[in-house]
């Protein structure tokens, strides 16, 4: 069981970054399968969640900004984040459903700089 995520990198203030990660099995393929961030210091939250029907769910800081899109076919969920602010520093993580239980990803670091 493993979740991959990439993407991630050290950027300036208002630029552009997309995530991807990728899954054995069928674990990126259940309800409310999402991308949360750690920032140093602080507790894990939700960044973005989408449902199997492909309906989107955003934090407030983050609406307007980042999008979350997922492939089926792939096995693959992804967020393209837009508008990158200092605030958008964290460890980013993906998580899907194995059987019903949570599965994370290893994280992948994301750095803005001002």
């Amino acid at each position: 069981v493993q979740l991959q995520a990439s993407g991630g990198g050290l950027v300036q203030a208002g630029g552009s970054l997309r995530l991807s990660c990728t899954a054995s099995g069928n674990i990126l393929r259940s309800n409310n399968v999402g991308w949360f961030r750690q920032a140093p210091g602080k507790q894990r939250e939700l960044v973005a969640t989408i449902t199997s029907g492909s309906t989107a769910n955003y934090a407030e800081s983050v609406t307007g900004r980042f999008t979350i899109s997922r492939d089926n076919a792939k096995n693959a969920l992804y967020l393209q984040m837009n508008s990158l602010i200092p605030e958008d520093t964290a460890v980013y993580y993906c998580k899907g459903y194995y059987f019903g239980s949570e599965t994370w990803g290893q994280g992948t670091q994301v750095t803005v700089s001002s």
